[in-house]
């Protein structure tokens, strides 16, 4: 493994939903074959994305400093995700990689770490399929504070074919279980029925990848318990919700 991107932080006691960025430019090509998540202790969320410019350097940020293209997505306790033999991403030489993390220090003491991604590469020689990342879900949040089971959900419908080989579930501390399924012709096929723990947000490879068609139709259903006795709507933060199923893919 080695470091695609990082840079260090530092953040006083009890301050919450803090953004730090780094970008940097690429001097050659990279073919990525898997993502190593570096999250210390404070550490929320990391959002890496890919763009043909940008100012260069560690900037403070916020939720929505991303570029064009996403490339990998974790959270806490994410865990290495390796892609099939022959499936690669590539960047190219010149490109700029944006690195947007999500802080938070819920101690009384000042937290400091160094956070980032690390990759696994291979040559363009061994590259047979280009794979990318995107997310399904909604964004359409509002759970009530009852302490009662209650869901949401959301999706698209496909506008071309291809094969998923892995799937991220991506939602905050009141998630409870996620859902994603396809339909096809009428036809629902269940891909990942699977509870949640916030702390433990775990890639889920598939040994066979999922054939997606044009036309389909996925869906992703979230539940949440959520006891505060006020209702908890969408946002970056942990004291807020969201409702995601990466999918990375190819070609």
């Amino acid at each position: 493994w080695t470091q695609l991107i990082g840079r260090t932080w530092s953040l006083p006691a009890g301050q919450p939903d803090t953004y730090k960025c780094i970008r940097i430019q690429l001097a050659e090509d990279l073919f990525i074959a898997g993502f190593r998540s570096q999250a210390p202790l404070g550490s929320h969320h990391a959002v890496v994305t890919l763009a043909d410019g940008g100012a260069l350097g560690e900037y403070d940020c916020q939720v929505g400093s991303l570029d064009t293209q996403m490339l990998y997505a974790s959270g806490v306790g994410t865990d290495d995700l390796l892609f099939p033999d022959g499936v690669a991403m590539r960047l190219r030489a010149g490109q700029t990689v944006n690195l947007n993390l999500h802080l938070f220090n819920a101690s009384d003491e000042p937290l400091s770490g160094s956070s980032g991604v690390l990759v696994r590469t291979m040559t363009e020689a061994e590259v047979v399929q280009e794979a990318d990342m995107i997310f399904a879900g909604t964004q359409r949040i509002n759970i009530p504070g009852n302490g009662q089971p209650y869901s949401t959900q959301g999706g698209c419908t496909l506008s071309r074919s291809y094969q998923a080989f892995a799937l991220w579930p991506h939602m905050h501390q009141y998630a409870t279980h996620q859902r994603v399924t396809v339909t096809r012709g009428g036809n629902a096929t269940v891909l990942l029925d699977e509870p949640f723990a916030f702390t433990e947000q775990r890639n889920y490879p598939q040994v066979t990848p999922i054939s997606f068609q044009a036309g389909d139709q996925v869906q992703t259903t979230c539940t949440y318990v959520n006891d505060t006795g006020s209702a908890v709507g969408f946002g970056d933060s942990s004291n807020a919700e969201m409702c995601f199923t990466g999918m990375y893919r190819y070609p």
